[in-house]
């Protein structure tokens, strides 16, 4: 009984495995059936939405190739497009050019038929002349040689009388006015190389002891520098010079008061705002007085008198004003002098020309002239001080401004021309002074047969030598000229220049 039940235990264990199994089996079957009915559905959708991505970007390259597709076939057209209108531009120009061609051809023959022409009608003229050369001879009893030989000894001979007939009447009419027309001469001669150059100083330098005096006279903030500006009206420059200041202004007397002001400050050591007023308005003064005793110094020095006494301050003036570094007091005195030597020689009135010669340049240092000329401002200037007709119209004219009226006026303007033309009055810049000297012996250089030209004497002298082989005598009197003259024309330079022309033939042997 315990086997049969156990038996029966057994059979429905396996029993009950079975159906265990088989009903396990029917729902994996069921199971896996929906899970491939899922995966099939997914990849269905993956499936239409890969070829809507593909189709999508399909599209998306299509339109990129339609547009590079487009863009270069615009391209080609443009292309195209320039090439007709080269071709059109081409075609134009070669029909011009074909056009001219033969128009030249027609133009060409045409020259050709006139050149043929020409030539023929020369001939026939030649012929003519021939003829007409024989007819003359025949009836002459001359040679056509022989004929112009006659002919030049004839107007030889007849040139030579009415020379030497115009020779005498000029050497007699010579003698007749050789005293006055000897001085006229020679003061119109001397008038040329009366030039003007003007170069004003317009800066000053004030030495310094070392670099801390530089900030005391700036000052905190710059109150001292500009205080100073402004009671001298002068500019005053600190930059990085060594132990200097430098005073720019274009008025000399504001310079010498500004330079003598600091001397005193930067002497005494105070130095502020109150005290640069008060140094500079003594010091004003100092130059003021001092501008007028050296005015009536000048006049006693050269026996001048009866000056007006605003003529004195400027004549004391000058003592400031330079022009091409000569200070323009000396100028004047200078000048001065030479009037006075030459007006005696020339038995004119010494004094007057004198008096003159001071005050030429007075209008230089006159604060309120304008754009006026120095010689006209002058001469209001000395009319205003009613001084004689004679001195203001020689101070008026001595640059020719106005016309003159004596010989006092072309005397001033010689001696002004000499006392800044001697050597060593005048300061020029060496650049152009190298340049001045060049291109003088270059103007020689230009003239045919002259082999070597020297500037020497500073410019004042040019020795230009010439080949005896291509130059005459004759042709070195006429060189000479010709130098001078085309000096005259394309320079500038101060007095005058000397030309001479050497030529000269040597002839050479060796002793062997």
């Amino acid at each position: 009984m315990n086997i049969l039940s156990i038996i029966i235990a057994i059979i429905a264990f396996i029993v009950g495995a079975v159906l265990a199994f088989a009903i396990q089996k029917i729902l994996l079957k069921s199971k896996a059936a929906s899970i491939i009915a899922k995966a099939e559905e997914e990849a269905e959708a993956t499936k239409k939405e890969k070829m809507f991505q593909a189709k999508e970007k399909f599209l998306q390259m299509k339109s990129e190739n339609e547009k590079l597709i487009n863009e270069r076939n615009n391209k080609v057209a443009q292309a195209e497009n320039r090439i007709k209108q080269k071709e059109a531009s081409l075609q134009t120009k070669f029909d011009e050019v074909q056009r001219k061609q033969q128009e030249l051809a027609s133009q060409k023959e045409i020259l050709t038929n006139q050149i043929q022409l020409n030539e023929k009608k020369a001939e026939d003229l030649e012929k003519l002349h021939k003829q007409q050369v024989e007819q003359l001879e025949t009836i002459s009893g001359l040679s056509a040689h022989d004929a112009k030989e006659q002919l030049i000894d004839s107007l030889k001979a007849e040139a030579k009388t009415e020379a030497m007939s115009l020779i005498n009447d000029i050497m007699d009419e010579a003698k007749m006015t050789a005293n006055k027309e000897a001085k006229k001469i020679v003061i119109q001669t001397i008038q040329r190389t009366a030039t003007e150059h003007v170069a004003e100083n317009t800066v000053s330098v004030f030495h310094i002891e070392n670099e801390e005096v530089k900030g005391r006279i700036i000052g905190r903030e710059g109150r001292n520098i500009r205080a100073l500006e402004a009671a001298t009206g002068i500019e005053i420059i600190v930059d990085d010079t060594p132990d200097a200041i430098i005073l720019s202004g274009f008025d000399p007397v504001r310079r010498e008061i500004a330079r003598l002001s600091l001397h005193q400050l930067v002497s005494d050591g105070r130095i502020h705002p109150a005290r640069i007023e008060e140094v500079v308005e003594k010091t004003r003064k100092q130059v003021e007085e001092e501008i007028i005793e050296t005015g009536k110094r000048v006049t006693i020095d050269l026996g001048i008198h009866g000056l007006h006494s605003d003529l004195i301050r400027h004549i004391g003036r000058m003592k400031y004003r330079s022009s091409y570094g000569q200070n323009l007091l000396q100028h004047s005195k200078e000048t001065a002098k030479l009037c006075g030597i030459m007006a005696a020689e020339l038995g004119l009135n010494a004094k007057a020309a004198k008096r003159a010669g001071l005050l030429h340049d007075i209008g230089k240092v006159i604060e309120d002239d304008g754009e006026m000329p120095h010689a006209l401002a002058g001469m209001n200037l000395a009319e205003k001080c009613k001084e004689r007709p004679e001195i203001c119209n020689a101070i008026g004219a001595h640059h020719e401004e106005i016309d003159m009226e004596s010989l006092i006026a072309p005397i001033v303007q010689v001696c002004d021309a000499i006392s800044g033309a001697r050597p060593g009055a005048r300061r020029e810049i060496v650049e152009s002074y190298m340049k001045r000297l060049k291109d003088l012996e270059n103007i020689a250089l230009s003239y045919p047969g002259v082999l070597k030209t020297y500037a020497i004497q500073a410019g004042r002298e040019l020795r230009v030598i010439v080949g005896a082989e291509k130059v005459s005598d004759s042709e070195a009197e006429v060189l000479s000229m010709n130098i001078a003259k085309k000096i005259q024309e394309e320079m500038t330079y101060p007095g005058q220049i000397k030309i001479t022309v050497i030529r000269e033939t040597r002839a050479i042997n060796y002793a062997k």
